[in-house]
């Protein structure tokens, strides 16, 4: 576990920068993508035998298997039953309420010239849910509720496959939970998000994929980027805490350590970062991490996390503070601070997936339950981009009514004008027949 100084941020920051995109990786997707595009169903069942060893007649699960494994899940494990359901009521409302913030309008921006848009949702799209060391079964809920709140009207959720043709049966359990009407498909990696971006004899081509992966989903979402929407390309995941002398205490050292290592978890490539006031608190937090980590049953996981880019800075003053959480631009950033300082610092913060505010406001909340979407930028993308919402699912677009009046002559006029200027005559001339 490193410690610097906030002196010392930028050169080690530009370091961790320097690091390159796995041009292997991407080869072999660009292989992958190739074959679907050429054979289709038979190249994405030769890969599926290939990486999951698995051999269906069809990739799509099943009603039957779907529904029995929601009855699984309610008579097995009704209290994760009861907290998934707590989770999709307060994903659901908050997805809804964005859905309010889209809306269509009218505009007269001049005298006979009303602009407007229309907010329209994509007819199908597919949530990729990865099933690796941890089934990511919130992946489910944080994908396929926000689209249906969108109005798509085919969601398709797409999983790999654990055994010959089902994946891991709390998928299914989850959708059924997420909505209804919810098809799932048993297939992962880079084939999947092919196969959904391209269409194949039986996998339905979708406008939009979203949800996180590994390195292989990441590249093909890259590469297929154009031929499909996508939310983005999600790397390892990370989380910046900023703490502040108010909370300098041993029971708050042990906070941060308690969230570092809910990052540190996820894999090796997970960064987990705080930025403390002074050498004594971040001597308390290292501290902690090192109590804490040594009776995790993940302590393998997070100590090869903390080890290859855990950090803890210790900053100067809130200028330095703001300036290096703005230059980390975290998926996840917590403030953990006295009240007075999270208001000062609030507005000054703009580069975060998500933002947590207060100790109370735990960062496994937005993983889980608290409403918010866990699907969020990653590797600094947070600089130009938010979360998965409903937005993703989404088109804004555009209308254009014309009639009479002084500001529909001047701008039909300035059209022409403009283009004549460029050489487009025919432009010009579109203008010009509607003048008289």
């Amino acid at each position: 576990m490193k410690t610097i100084t906030g002196s010392e941020f930028d050169a080690y920051w530009k370091r961790q920068a320097a690091v390159r995109e796995d041009e292997g990786v991407l080869d072999r997707v660009r292989c992958i993508i190739a074959d679907v595009r050429r054979r289709g169903d038979e190249a994405v069942r030769a890969f599926t035998d290939q990486f999951d060893k698995s051999s269906p007649e069809r990739f799509e699960v099943p009603r039957e298997a779907v529904e029995a494994a929601y009855e699984r899940l309610r008579t097995t494990d009704p209290e994760l039953m009861d907290a998934l359901k707590t989770a999709r009521d307060h994903i659901n409302r908050f997805a809804r309420e964005q859905k309010k913030q889209f809306f269509d309008f009218e505009y007269e921006v001049s005298p006979g010239v009303i602009a407007g848009q229309r907010v329209i949702p994509v007819q199908k799209a597919a949530v990729y849910a990865p099933a690796g060391r941890f089934p990511l079964i919130s992946s489910v809920l944080m994908g396929v509720i926000p689209a249906l709140a969108a109005g798509v009207e085919d969601v398709f959720v797409v999983s790999p496959p654990v055994r010959d043709g089902l994946p891991d049966w709390r998928i299914p359990a989850a959708v059924c939970i997420a909505g209804e009407g919810v098809r799932v498909f048993a297939i992962g990696g880079a084939q999947a998000i092919a196969a959904f971006a391209l269409g194949t004899e039986t996998v339905p081509r979708v406008d939009v994929i979203a949800g996180p992966g590994n390195k292989y989903v990441a590249a093909a979402k890259r590469l297929l980027f154009g031929e499909v929407g996508i939310d983005f390309i999600a790397g390892p995941t990370d989380v910046l805490i900023i703490t502040d002398a108010c909370a300098d205490a041993p029971a708050h050292a042990d906070t941060v350590a308690a969230d570092m290592l809910a990052q540190a978890e996820h894999d090796p490539d997970a960064r987990a970062r705080v930025l403390t006031p002074n050498e004594a608190s971040a001597e308390r937090i290292a501290r902690a991490l090192e109590k804490q980590v040594a009776v995790l049953p993940t302590a393998e996981t997070a100590r090869s996390s903390l080890e290859a880019g855990g950090l803890i800075i210790t900053y100067a003053d809130e200028d330095e503070a703001v300036r290096i959480a703005n230059a980390i631009a975290p998926e996840h950033l917590e403030l953990q601070c006295c009240d007075e300082a999270n208001t000062r610092l609030l507005p000054r913060l703009k580069n975060y997936g998500a933002l947590f505010i207060g100790e109370k406001a735990a960062e496994v909340l937005g993983d889980y339950s608290g409403g918010t979407n866990h699907t969020l930028p990653t590797s600094g993308s947070a600089r130009f981009s938010g979360g998965l919402s409903v937005r993703h699912f989404l088109k804004t677009v555009t209308t254009l009514r014309c009639g009479k009046g002084a500001g529909y002559m001047r701008a039909m006029k300035a059209a022409e004008t403009i283009a004549r200027a460029e050489g487009l005559a025919g432009h010009g001339e579109s203008a010009r027949i509607r003048l008289v």
